[in-house]
């Protein structure tokens, strides 16, 4: 291959050429799809009635609604680090998704003279938002306490999607799961720390989805040697009341064995909320347990067998004694019986414990979503504490203080999640039109990352893709139309 990519041969066949010429080019146009689903929710308009600028309107350049869409669309697109955001600033899909303009300004820009410089303060965006703009929303989010507002706009995001689908009604019942997830740091991140379980310097946050529908209602970023259940109350209190006013009638809560102490248990009991939980055995679970860890005399059928008993126990730190289920499992060819015990406070006449555990054995399907936010997004939580000592090898005039680092990390964590949502919602739209089943990455390999040449004409912006997208487009824009949110309660 040459140097100059004006015109290139391969040097495998004589025949294929590379060329750079003029012309609107994009390998992301999946962009306008996660835009128009957002759109359809009316999740802008939330974003505007909701989002505070701190900023002097006379010296704003993007609006904060459209730095957060930026923000959003990059990483539902895989671009983990701010650094990415300066190579594609002209890129025509993302700059006509992320653009809150009409028509075609978002790609005409003003002619100027040659030899002049653009304005200090345009009339309008001439292209994305740099890395330094990007790095400063996410600084100013904090200081004007929008984690709590994109924490609750999961849960709306959630809501509307849902209601749409149902023609504006809720969901009778859906099931919160609430796990924790390590995310792999490097230097010195405040509040990140080792954790022994997991080996690694680390988060360790708190996240919920929905487990019949794969959204992802809320996170809360934790230090790194946290324990799993540590402020799980806290987290799971306020959005089973945002769940039950925006998305569903009844909430139950499922979790796993590092969460069942008393403090979670007893506040999920005094309100109401149903739970099922995997408890961790210890001696005295084992010793409850010996009695039914036999076999029935007879020859062992060629399938495996299950049983179940029902008891109850009180750990040393619970206030009373609580329904558990045990579950002996026998696999095949194994010699010795293996089991494990359920926690619920539903009782025996509410939830027999065949659907106990059935309900159970169902946290595989969202510990499968939750997976998803590690290998589709892989949240990059790099942001430090970085005080300016000199300036140009002297002391500076005057000194700002230093964000809180641990607040901007979880304003990024927060923002993968929204860029988890706006992928969901393309994923399910995709999954009635197809009838199969989507991850987010085949989401973003087959629909998202697609190259189309952009024409603008007139008042006309046309984005060609090859016509092997056809039909997933064709599928993914049709359930698009039929996606409205008339209700925004």
């Amino acid at each position: 291959m040459g140097e100059s990519l004006n015109e290139v041969r391969a040097q495998f066949n004589g025949s294929v050429r590379v060329e750079v010429r003029p012309g609107h080019l994009t390998s992301d146009a999946g962009v306008i799809a996660l835009r128009e689903g957002l759109e359809r929710l009316r999740m802008f308009e939330w974003l505007k009635a909701h989002l505070e600028d701190e900023r002097n309107p006379a010296l704003i350049t993007y609006p904060v609604v459209e730095l957060v869409t930026a923000a959003t669309l990059l990483l539902a697109q895989g671009y983990r680090d701010h650094d990415d955001a300066d190579a594609l600033r002209q890129d025509a899909a993302l700059r006509m998704a992320v653009s809150e303009r009409r028509g075609t300004s978002p790609l005409v820009v003003p002619e100027r003279p040659e030899g002049t410089p653009p304005p200090k303060n345009p009339p309008r965006p001439e292209s994305l938002p740099s890395q330094p703009t990007l790095s400063r929303l996410t600084a100013m989010l904090e200081r004007t306490g929008a984690r709590a507002l994109l924490r609750e706009g999961l849960t709306v995001i959630a809501g509307r999607r849902l209601r749409a689908q149902r023609g504006g009604h809720r969901k009778r019942y859906l099931t919160l799961d609430v796990d924790s997830l390590p995310i792999k740091v490097h230097g010195h991140q405040p509040e990140a720390a080792y954790n022994g379980h997991y080996h690694v310097n680390m988060y360790h946050p708190l996240v919920a989805v929905l487990g019949e529908t794969g959204d992802l209602v809320d996170l809360d970023l934790r230090r790194g040697n946290a324990h799993t259940a540590e402020g799980a109350l806290d987290f799971i209190e306020p959005l089973i009341d945002r769940l039950e006013g925006e998305v569903c009638q009844v909430a139950a809560v499922r979790i796993d064995a590092g969460f069942p102490e008393e403090g979670t248990l007893g506040g999920l009991e005094r309100r109401g909320t149903p739970y099922v939980a995997r408890v961790k055995t210890n001696p005295v679970l084992d010793r409850l347990a010996e009695p039914y860890l036999h076999r029935p005399p007879g020859r062992r059928p060629a399938e495996p067998r299950t049983w179940l008993y029902e008891l109850t126990y009180q750990a040393k730190s619970w206030s009373r004694a609580r329904r558990v289920v045990l579950v002996v499992l026998e696999q095949k060819d194994d010699l010795f019986l293996r089991h494990f015990w359920l926690i619920t406070n539903w009782t025996s006449e509410q939830m027999s414990a065949e659907a106990l555990l059935e309900m159970y054995r169902k946290r595989g399907t969202a510990e499968g979503h939750l997976g998803e936010l590690m290998s589709a997004l892989d949240p990059a939580l790099s942001s430090s504490p970085r005080p300016k000592k000199t300036y140009a090898g002297h002391q500076p005039a005057r000194v700002t203080d230093s964000v809180d680092a641990f607040a901007v990390n979880e304003v990024r964590l927060l923002l993968n999640a929204w860029a988890y949502a706006a992928m969901h919602v393309c994923r399910t739209l995709l999954e009635k039109a197809t009838g199969e089943g989507w991850s987010l990455m085949r989401v973003r390999e087959r629909v998202l990352k697609v190259a189309a040449r952009v024409l603008v004409s007139g008042r006309r912006v046309t984005f060609v893709i090859a016509q092997t997208s056809e039909s997933l487009w064709r599928g993914l824009w049709h359930e698009l139309g039929r996606l409205s949110c008339p209700d925004t309660a």
